[in-house]
């Protein structure tokens, strides 16, 4: 009896495999001990890839949604270059637990994709401007 099988499909072009900038990262969602619901997890697949197209840097979006009591907790994890961020919120109802779960991580995302343009935009500032010798 096989538990658990590994498939590899190699691809024809050696880059076909890798990510581009205009790709759309991956999307894992997990219901747990929840019912699914495709209306819910194709506005998770779209909020997703607007998070995508706006931060490259991001790579993977992992969302779990599980009950807690009278309501519910959903998780997000975001990873990807440099990348590593994760959410935790509480509603009575899954369509806005993870309305605000996307709604943090975007704010998380901007406020490190700013620091990061920022910080670079300033240090140019400081370092001494290139000048040509004249000769």
């Amino acid at each position: 009896m096989v538990l658990f099988a590994w498939i590899r499909v190699t691809p024809h072009n050696k880059w076909e495999n890798t990510r581009s900038m205009t790709d759309n990262p991956s999307v894992v969602i997990h219901f747990k001990e929840v019912e699914q619901d495709e209306p819910l997890r194709e506005s998770i697949q779209k909020k997703s890839q607007r998070l995508g197209k706006e931060f490259n840097e991001v790579s993977r979006i992992e969302i779990s949604l599980e009950p807690n009591g009278a309501g519910f907790i959903a998780h997000g994890h975001v990873t990807g270059t440099g990348t590593d961020i994760a959410t935790q919120v509480e509603a009575s109802e899954l369509a806005p637990a993870v309305d605000s779960v996307f709604n943090k991580v975007e704010r998380q995302l901007r406020k490190l994709h700013d620091k990061r343009i920022f910080a670079q935009r300033r240090e140019a500032q400081r370092a001494p401007p290139k000048r040509e010798k004249a000769t």
